[in-house]
């Protein structure tokens, strides 16, 4: 058996191995929580946020000489430590946890109490040296470090969708620049409508990323307001005098974010609001990008029973039975994503409208889902511009073939001739598969030199 130390709390003494960095608290919630099997550590933005404010505040107590030199430096080179990627195996405690993230705080706290005590030259779990609660929390409460901590990991991860999403707006554009030139007929209801070119379609999706994303960027405004220092509800109980400014001011330059303190550290103590801003941005993105896969995989149907007008890049074999099928992957990859992250703002916003009085208990759970939905639209974003529309190629035979024999045209000719007159061309050419061209110059009602002029289809795209 491995050997193990003693260690005490509020509910008695266990036993926690030897080797491990963290203690009591965090092994009393492994075993309380054993609920998703998802580690803190699986949000390694998150772990490191933590330390970032942990190492703020040991830098404010330097400042205000509350804590000893020689502990200060400790905490702060273990918080560094952590903060460069060591020591995130120690993040044990499960995602989902009761008490408003207290386990998570306790399992920091300990982990860096631990690897500052090893620095000092004394034993884990010696905390007479230098002590999780007393010294690494100093000045702090699980209410204002959690919150804090997660606003910080959701600003950077916010940070990196917004790159991913301009790359994604860039290839759209790429691509609507390509088909500048292809006219296609347009759709409403599914049903035939008027010409218009590929690359306005291209470029309407470029500009539906890029006006979410102008969303998602006003979201995280919310993010940079922390109540660190506020303590357990806000008032800032037991938080030594000029804490929370000189705190504030050092995560600022740690994590390069213009954070700044909060209005009224009781509201955002127990408000989330913004949390439910990026959850609701996120949403909107994820429903209009899975409207936007949604068009690809239509507009790349077939090869010849759909519509055909795309070829999307052929990825791998779509079938372990027909030969020769490939389907369209990416989009269908994509719009799970996209799923994921609708079922999970429903998840928000419940744990939102839970939280009672000054606090919300149910923070854990808005941010891991966040995190989650945050870091795979990223990736979403980055696989749908580099595996498929980047390689999306235009079917311009087709293309071509369905502007000229659209019952459509019809529509260009109501200004000569009526919408009743119109109607009767749009009506044969239904019936007959002759096209309204052939139809309205077989009928006398204008002269082939009017209908290269009414029916040219490029002018039809940009009729102004």
């Amino acid at each position: 058996m491995d050997s193990v130390r003693v260690e005490h709390d509020l509910i008695g003494e266990r036993g926690v191995p030897a080797h491990v960095h963290y203690g009591i608290h965090t092994l009393r919630a492994v075993e309380n929580f054993p609920l998703t099997g998802i580690a803190l550590s699986a949000h390694p933005e998150l772990v490191i946020a933590l330390a970032e404010v942990k190492e703020a505040a040991a830098l404010a107590h330097g400042d205000l000489g509350t804590l000893p030199r020689d502990r200060v430096e400790a905490i702060v080179a273990a918080c560094r430590e952590v903060r460069d990627g060591r020591l995130h195996d120690q993040f044990v405690v499960d995602v989902f946890q009761g008490g408003a993230g207290t386990s998570s705080n306790m399992n920091v706290n300990e982990v860096i109490a631990n690897r500052a005590l090893e620095l000092l030259g004394h034993e884990r779990g010696a905390y007479a040296h230098l002590h999780p609660n007393d010294d690494v929390n100093r000045s702090q409460s699980t209410n204002d470090v959690y919150p804090t901590a997660a606003k910080l990991a959701l600003y950077a991860a916010a940070g990196r969708l917004l790159d991913a999403m301009s790359v994604l707006a860039n290839a759209f554009t790429e691509r609507g620049g390509a088909f500048a030139k292809v006219v296609k007929l347009g759709r409403t209801q599914l049903q035939d409508a008027v010409p218009m070119t590929l690359g306005q379609e291209f470029d309407a999706f470029a500009l539906t990323v890029r006006d979410d994303a102008s969303l998602v960027t006003r979201a995280t405004s919310a993010l940079l307001e922390v109540n660190l220092g506020g303590t357990a509800i806000g008032t800032g109980l037991n938080a030594d005098a000029g804490f929370a400014q000189l705190a504030v001011g050092h995560l600022a330059t740690i994590t390069s974010a213009p954070v700044r303190p909060a209005r009224h550290p009781v509201e955002s103590t127990q408000g989330v609001g913004g949390f439910l801003q990026l959850s609701g941005s996120l949403k909107q993105f994820a429903l209009r990008l899975a409207k936007i896969c949604n068009d690809l995989r239509l507009l790349a149907s077939g090869p010849r029973a759909g519509l055909a007008e795309l070829r999307l890049p052929a990825l791998q074999a779509g079938s372990s039975i027909m030969p020769g099928k490939v389907n369209p992957v990416v989009p269908e990859a994509v719009d799970q994503v996209c799923f994921d992250v609708v079922g999970a703002d429903a998840s928000v916003s419940m744990a939102a409208q839970a939280g009672q009085l000054q606090l919300n208990a149910f923070e854990p759970l808005m941010v891991h889902h966040l995190l989650n939905s945050t870091n795979r639209l990223e990736a979403a974003c980055r696989v749908l511009a580099e595996r498929c529309v980047s390689g999306i190629e235009a079917n311009e035979e087709r293309l071509r073939a369905s502007v000229e024999g659209s019952a459509g045209l019809a529509t260009a000719l109501n200004p000569v001739v009526g919408y009743q007159r119109a109607t009767e061309l749009a009506r044969r050419c239904v019936d007959t598969g002759l096209s309204v061209r052939a139809l309205a110059a077989g009928s006398g009602l204008l002269t082939e030199e009017e209908l290269d002029v009414r029916l040219d289809p490029w002018k039809l795209a940009h009729p102004q």
